[in-house]
């Protein structure tokens, strides 16, 4: 039962990604809206973590991308 519900959120998930990408290329009014709605649940989910964590990333965690020699 709970393989269910994670496939449902996983189909979800996925079908919203297709939406954005879609409604970015000028796809139907429907496709717009439910792009809109999932850009939406991901700002809400990235603003939750933001507010979760409160200067969770350490100094060390941005190094200007040198990559290392």
């Amino acid at each position: 039962m709970a393989v269910l519900v994670l496939v449902g959120i996983l189909l979800f998930a996925v079908g919203g990604c297709v939406c954005v990408v879609w409604a970015d290329r000028g796809g139907p009014r429907w496709v717009r809206a439910v792009a809109q709605v999932t850009l939406a649940a991901g700002e809400l989910v990235r603003r939750s973590q933001k507010g979760g964590r409160r200067g969770g990333l350490s100094q060390g965690d941005d190094d200007g991308g040198g990559g290392g020699d």
